[in-house]
């Protein structure tokens, strides 16, 4: 009889094991996979690597939850109001519930950065330093991110268990080293060594709408539009007239701007960050200008297009060098 109990104990032991062994391994990867953006989220965006890649493991399920294989949704975002993309509901707090979809899990984790630099509920975590993993954790479940009394200990335990922190603590020429392991151009991922100076240049601070970072593109500064934020208000905050504001984004006076916008405080470049741009779906050539800091005349020259050409998925287009007419 004991012996039976024994071996009934040791399997229990054993499947127990392997759970925690595949629940390790999920975890590993899931980390391996999204470390590197959520390194350069911390730079761009001021947001702790290790606050990032933790709700992202939590709120996906590692990546195998409903919202993340259908919907390349992991961070569980809602769709609310101001949500005009592709929609997907299921139960939640409440029933039917809407949730953003996007087109790849990289634009998830865009959003997520976007979400919380701009709401001005969670204005308040950016005055924590990038290390304080638990004043964000803690924070996170106080401006209302998620209704789970333990929410915060979850991700905390996420971070100390994966050793998560270490990613905050990576300097700017590590993050370039792993970078270049992995294949990519670090000029590209944060071009100019400027793209976020956050730790360098201080936050100008809107009492209303919390710090902005000041961030570059192509060596031009550029904020993230807030939440509830007007061109009137930006051109305040940074010592700049509203009609500067319009000029350096090409904007036609009196244009409205949106929440998560580039909007840039300086004139932008005759030539772009990159040599080329390859179009994306729904992208205009103004959009195209803004995400690489080049004058939309100068985007327009360098490819012998006027300004109602159209362009189609797949095009590329000439950042720096002019295009030759045949």
């Amino acid at each position: 009889m004991k012996t039976l109990k024994s071996i009934f104990a040791l399997i229990i032991i054993l499947f127990v094991s392997v759970g925690v062994n595949a629940q390790e391994s999920d975890s590993d990867k899931y980390i391996e996979k999204y470390k590197l953006i959520a390194i350069q989220h911390r730079f761009s965006y001021n947001i702790p690597a290790a606050i990032t890649l933790a709700q992202g493991m939590l709120e996906s399920g590692h990546g195998k939850s409903r919202l993340a294989t259908e919907a390349n949704n992991h961070f569980g975002i809602k769709c609310h109001s101001d949500w005009k993309g592709k929609r997907i509901y299921k139960d939640d707090d409440a029933k039917d519930e809407c949730f953003r979809v996007y087109d790849n899990v990289e634009e998830s984790y865009t959003d997520h950065a976007i979400f919380l630099s701009t709401k001005s509920r969670y204005a308040f975590l950016f005055e924590y330093k990038i290390t304080d993993y638990k004043s964000w954790a803690k924070g996170l479940k106080k401006a209302g991110y998620a209704t789970n009394p333990q929410y915060p200990q979850r991700l905390i335990d996420l971070i100390e268990r994966y050793d998560l922190a270490q990613y905050d603590k990576m300097s700017e020429a590590d993050f370039k080293k792993l970078l270049l392991l992995d294949g990519q151009d670090p000029a590209v991922v944060l071009p100019d060594d400027t793209n976020a100076i956050a730790s360098v240049i201080p936050l100008k601070k809107n009492k209303h709408k919390g710090p902005h970072s000041i961030l570059y593109r192509n060596r031009v500064k550029y904020i993230i539009v807030h939440e509830g934020e007007g061109v009137l208000q930006i051109a305040q905050l940074f010592n700049v007239s509203p009609n500067q504001i319009y000029k350096y984004n090409d904007m036609a006076k009196g244009s409205q701007i949106k929440v998560g916008m580039m909007l840039y405080l300086q004139p932008k470049r005759r030539k772009g960050d990159l040599k080329y741009h390859s179009v994306k779906k729904g992208q205009s050539l103004w959009e195209i200008s803004q995400i690489h800091g080049i004058k939309l005349k100068w985007l327009l020259k360098r490819n012998n297009l006027k300004s109602d050409a159209k362009i189609n998925v797949g095009d590329k287009l000439n950042l720096k060098k002019t295009k030759k007419l045949k």
